[in-house]
């Protein structure tokens, strides 16, 4: 955070000072009750509605508290303790947002999509960082309480900044871009998710539009050209620029010769009339898009794109993220339990049509969480993707995930299915099929601790490089 004068707070605020000094300067900032009071020097929205702990905000001094709440409570703050009294907590707390966030002028790009955000997030971070401070989000740590704090990590120093998006319920897209201000914006695609929240897929894509009015003026908005449920995005009233990523002839960033090779994608990129030679650590033609999306911003933030290319090439992917090791009795394990939905399971069967070819494929599939009342459709329609591929083995482990395994089977699947309530004695069933001959896939939510530690117990120590 660039450090700030509390008396220059106070006035920006229209606070009463009602203890303690204004001539030392805030280094953090939190809301109190939502975030952790870790640092000294902090600046703290405090509702009147909180249960305050005046012995713990004084050992942190000094501490500056900003809140509506009634005078008698401020009686209990101790010396190291500065508080400022406000009429309206809620428009304080915009306020000194707003202000915060002018204080910068640099790009700031944010992402939403069913899947990709965290991974085109931190291509680009990747590709900036060389020779920019990059304020990122960390991991896929998106929930909306974390946004101020990331904005707060925004300093003197920082050169551009990228966010993802959480998103659980409608509205929340908003709330974080008023909060981090946009300049770019990214869509990495619409599949389905988190219905039990935006009731349905109608709702589900509104909630993800709400990205197109949370850019600034004058911003970017990036877009995949490709994707069915985006182009329902209504765009009519965005009066910024629009720039479309993907493989068909529409897209202004497109790939084409999309080819797996050893450890990554290769592929042509073509942009402004130019060809490119390009190259993706990571499998699958839905990482390309994520490359896509991640050239796209960098080009629009003034980098140049043969440099873009070549940053590109040494991006390391992901954990969990369609993750290759070498496994038990020379088989190989792909560990994609980062996250579970139906757009990413496709995702996942697409590159076991590739890589998969001459081996023995083994699935094992877990729950997919948050889709309200279109849990059986979406698990059946799984189960059907997985009946028209060649498959050896499918293994489910959960109740949501039996309607996988019961629609493969009435659709006809050649395969051996079993199903599981959870990871106890599936190992009876594995053991013997996985040789040097066997490639095995395990997906499941990445709120199945279980099913994360069963991935790992598959692999060997080393994995492949």
């Amino acid at each position: 955070m660039k450090p700030l004068l509390v008396k220059d707070i106070r006035k920006l605020l229209q606070g009463e000072l009602i203890t303690g000094s204004e001539l030392w300067k805030v280094r953090d900032a939190i809301y109190y009750n939502r975030h952790d009071l870790t640092n000294r020097h902090t600046l703290m929205f405090v509702s009147r509605n909180d249960s305050v702990n005046w012995n713990e905000i004084n050992n942190k001094g000094p501490s500056l508290v900003i809140s509506d709440m009634p005078a008698s409570e401020f009686k209990k703050a101790l010396p190291n303790t500065t508080v400022i009294k406000v009429a309206s907590l809620v428009q304080s707390y915009w306020k000194f947002i707003d202000y915060y966030r002018g204080l910068f002028q640099i790009p700031v790009v944010t992402i939403t999509g069913t899947c990709g955000k965290t991974t085109t997030k931190d291509m680009i971070k990747h590709i900036l960082s060389k020779d920019r401070n990059v304020q990122a989000s960390i991991s896929s740590k998106n929930e909306p309480r974390r946004s101020f704090p990331y904005l707060m990590g925004i300093d003197e120093r920082t050169d551009a900044a990228v966010f993802e998006h959480g998103l659980g319920n409608t509205g929340n897209i908003k709330h974080q871009c008023m909060i981090y201000q946009p300049t770019i914006g990214i869509i990495t695609n619409i599949g389905v998710h988190h219905l039990d929240g935006c009731k349905n897929l109608e709702g589900y894509i509104k909630a993800k539009s709400e990205i197109v009015g949370g850019i600034r003026e004058g911003g970017t908005l990036i877009l995949n050209a490709d994707d069915e449920n985006t182009k329902n995005v209504p765009l009519q009233s965005f009066k910024g620029k629009i720039i479309y990523f993907g493989i068909g002839m529409r897209a202004d960033f497109r790939a084409s010769k999309i080819k797996f090779s050893h450890r990554g994608m290769k592929f042509q990129f073509h942009v402004s009339s130019k060809t490119y030679e390009a190259f993706i650590p990571g499998y699958g033609e839905h990482q390309v898009y994520n490359a896509l999306a991640a050239l796209a911003a960098v080009h629009e933030m003034g980098m140049d794109i043969k440099e873009a290319i070549s940053r590109l090439r040494t991006y390391k992917n992901m954990t969990r993220h369609l993750e290759f090791s070498s496994g038990i009795g020379g088989s190989t394990i792909i560990d994609d339990t980062w996250t579970n939905n139906p757009t990413s399971v496709e995702a996942a069967l697409k590159v076991l049509d590739s890589i998969g070819k001459g081996k023995n494929v083994i699935l094992v599939l877990g729950d997919i969480n948050r889709l309200g009342n279109f849990e059986k459709k979406y698990h059946c329609e799984i189960g059907s993707l997985v009946a028209r591929r060649n498959i050896h083995t499918l293994i489910t482990i959960g109740a949501k995930a039996e309607d996988i395994a019961k629609q493969a089977i009435k659709d006809g699947s050649r395969a051996n299915v079993y199903m599981f309530k959870d990871v106890n004695g599936i190992n009876d069933i594995l053991d013997p099929h996985l040789d040097d001959k066997a490639i095995l896939l395990i997906k499941g939510p990445m709120s199945s601790r279980s099913m994360i530690d069963f991935a790992n117990s598959l692999k060997e120590k080393q994995s492949l490089r």
